[in-house]
């Protein structure tokens, strides 16, 4: 998809085409303002500014070729793809792979590895992340092919149109079969890395579900409610239940060597099809082992046990 267009309704004759790309649309301010400095938004084909006023049978039509650019070398790595389109690319990431270039990581990224399948396919895209995973996190990521797709996906995350689970394991047994947990998370200086509980921070909403509890283990299912930077593991290792192998945050590396954390399942409403997409990705094999080891039935964790 390179264009939108809309025969603008009636009932927005005489408003100006911001209110109706803002009201009907939901298209974000950020991607209106590049849209329009680029002269991509067209009545009847011509560009026209945000303050034109919509008459009765004008055509709308957005270009959603962006002049933007990026400096990210392609890279041939394997890359795990769970879904895509000409809208969006969903993959399964690996643990121990930063998701976008750093300083410390410049190379070998998922970044490097998307823009070498976009060019394969001969697809000239930008990489638009919708969320991060942390390094030695596992499992599903959605990226947008087009600011479109990016802006509208990401609006519905903050409309809480948008849900999305990870399984966990962590050491000892959690106490309540559902819990929310609603704890404010703080990044404590500029350069700080590890994030605390802090009443100067940001509103986080994780909501807990048991699935089991072994030998001193509980098996989790987890919804994210807000989207704050390790905010799973911060909030389970701040009321006393550590994901194993997450070092940072205090969990024993009996059973894993990277935290035992997997992006499970998302669910979102496609922006172009309006189709409900349900996607799910299978635990990784390290994972799956520890739980295993410690003596949890891996097998509940799949798509029916989400959905509910």
């Amino acid at each position: 998809m390179k264009v939108i267009e809309k025969d603008i309704p009636l009932s927005y004759t005489g408003n100006k085409i911001k209110t109706y790309l803002k009201e009907e649309m939901d298209l974000s301010t950020r991607f209106i303002r590049s849209a329009s400095m680029e002269k991509r938004i067209r009545i009847n084909q011509k560009a026209v500014k945000l303050d034109y006023i919509l008459r009765e049978g004008d055509h709308l039509s957005i270009s959603l070729i962006s002049k933007e650019t990026q400096n990210i070398e392609a890279e041939d790595l394997p890359i795990d793809v769970v879904y895509e389109d000409d809208a969006v690319l969903i993959v399964n990431k690996a643990p121990y792979i930063v998701v976008h270039p750093t300083r410390r990581h410049q190379s070998g990224t998922l970044a490097n590895a998307v823009i070498h399948h976009y060019r394969e396919k001969g697809e000239d895209t930008i990489i638009r992340l919708i969320s991060r995973l942390d390094m030695n996190t596992s499992g599903l990521t959605i990226l947008a092919k087009n600011q479109f797709v990016h802006s509208r996906i990401s609006q519905d995350m903050q409309d809480e149109h948008y849900d999305k689970y990870y399984t966990a394991i962590v050491k000892g047994d959690f106490p309540e079969d559902i819990r929310l947990i609603d704890l404010p998370i703080y990044r404590d200086g500029d350069g700080a890395y590890q994030r605390i509980v802090d009443d100067r921070g940001q509103e986080s909403r994780t909501e807990v579900q048991v699935i089991d509890r072994k030998n001193g283990y509980s098996l989790l299912l987890l919804k994210l409610l807000t989207g704050r930077t390790h905010q799973i593991r911060v909030h389970l290792s701040h009321i006393g239940y550590p994901i194993i192998g997450d070092e940072l945050y205090g969990g024993e590396l009996k059973h894993m060597e990277r935290q035992a954390l997997h992006a499970s399942y998302i669910s979102f409403t496609h922006p172009v099809t309006g189709k409900k997409m349900d996607l799910f990705a299978d635990l990784l094999d390290d994972m799956v082992n520890a739980g295993r080891e410690i003596g949890f039935d891996m097998s509940k964790i799949n798509i029916e046990l989400i959905r509910g």
